[in-house]
């Protein structure tokens, strides 16, 4: 290090220029006229040219595998009934509400089977009563917890159900 050479001291945040050198020590000078003096080795050269010239090279990043049964992503249960059977209008009330009672069991079994987190069960806003049906049904599993997905449950089509 010479006089005039901008320096920065390690582990402190803390530099200036360089005034005068004797032997391994080095006093210099801050940008508000205070003068320190460092051991030659607590001190590193602050020169903008040492990383001017050197290229930055971007990476692709790696892309991280997750399998399929510990996706984030809940798997959801539709249980509009125009989305269960071909012919909605040859079903009636009761038989209705038994297909969708059916396959939310179902539905459930095949979670605890796969491991699956979460499944989101979508029972839409009407008058309520597939809404009961589901809860009902869900309270009477065990290692389950359930919630409506909106904070205003009343006004939720979807209740969302995690695993243990």
């Amino acid at each position: 290090m010479k006089i005039g050479d901008k320096v920065s001291v390690v582990d402190e945040d803390l530099g200036g220029i360089v005034t005068s050198v004797h032997g391994k020590t080095v006093v210099f000078k801050d940008e508000y006229g205070f003068t320190y003096q460092y051991p030659q080795e607590k001190l590193v050269p602050k020169n903008a040219d040492l990383y001017e010239n050197i290229k930055v090279v971007r990476k692709p990043e790696a892309k991280k595998i997750i399998s399929k049964k510990h996706q984030n992503n809940a798997l959801v249960l539709d249980l509009h009934f125009h989305n269960l059977v071909k012919n909605p209008n040859d079903y009636d009330s009761f038989e209705r509400l038994f297909i969708q009672k059916e396959k939310l069991l179902q539905t459930i079994t095949f979670c605890r089977k796969n491991n699956l987190k979460r499944l989101e069960i979508v029972h839409g806003i009407g008058d309520g009563i597939l809404q009961r049906m589901v809860f009902d049904v869900l309270e009477s599993q065990s290692n389950l917890d359930f919630y409506n997905k909106d904070i205003l449950h009343h006004q939720s089509g979807a209740v969302m159900v995690e695993f243990h």
